[in-house]
């Protein structure tokens, strides 16, 4: 049985989906409209979203939740992140950054998991970079043509393939924390069922 990924971005599943498929697990997509409720942080976000998506498809469920945090803006754009991306776009958070030395800057995910008759379980993925001096690269969506990881070789996450990106991202250990998780509470169920 496949795993609901709450999502209207198909590029984000794109990436979850190639995760998954290393855990030997079906994931598919359901674009649910759910209020995203206004917070500081994203794992009251993500508790929120599938909580609400959880209780309107009436089955399991998780939802990602990311944001980009700059450090010379005092975490802006953070939790606002999607908004000021389809506001502003990667030129508008340039210009703020012009003649900024300090270039630090952390992308946040926080990845939530709800069943029917469960609370709201939630994972986190953090991976520090620096902001790029100009757009590179054509892959990826949102803010990554102007995020170079700090453990990367110098590329921006939209100069990298998918699964280049995923040796690195946020995202990626948000959902391989709750990939891992939900594989072994779905074996011990399973085992749990065998033994009576």
């Amino acid at each position: 049985m496949a795993l609901i990924f709450v999502t209207g971005n198909r590029h984000k599943f794109k990436e979850v989906q190639k995760i998954a498929a290393r855990h030997g697990l079906k994931i598919e997509m359901r674009d649910v409209s759910c209020k995203e409720i206004q917070a500081d942080e994203l794992e009251d976000i993500a508790a929120c979203s599938v909580e609400e998506a959880c209780g309107m498809l009436g089955k399991p469920c998780f939802v990602e939740d990311a944001g980009l945090f700059v450090r010379a803006l005092r975490g802006f754009p953070g939790p606002y992140s999607n908004y000021v991306f389809r506001t502003v776009g990667n030129e508008g958070l340039l210009k703020l950054m012009a003649g900024v030395k300090d270039r630090r800057a952390e992308f946040r995910s926080a990845v939530g998991y709800c069943g029917p008759k469960t609370m709201p379980h939630i994972f986190s993925g953090r991976v520090r970079g620096n902001i790029a001096p100009k757009p590179m690269g054509s892959h990826g969506f949102g803010f990554d043509p102007i995020f170079i990881p700090e453990r990367g070789d110098g590329r921006t996450f939209a100069e990298m393939s998918t699964v280049e990106k995923n040796e690195y991202s946020h995202r990626a250990k948000a959902i391989e924390a709750f990939f891992k998780w939900y594989t072994q509470k779905r074996n011990s169920l399973g085992e749990r069922g065998k033994n009576g």
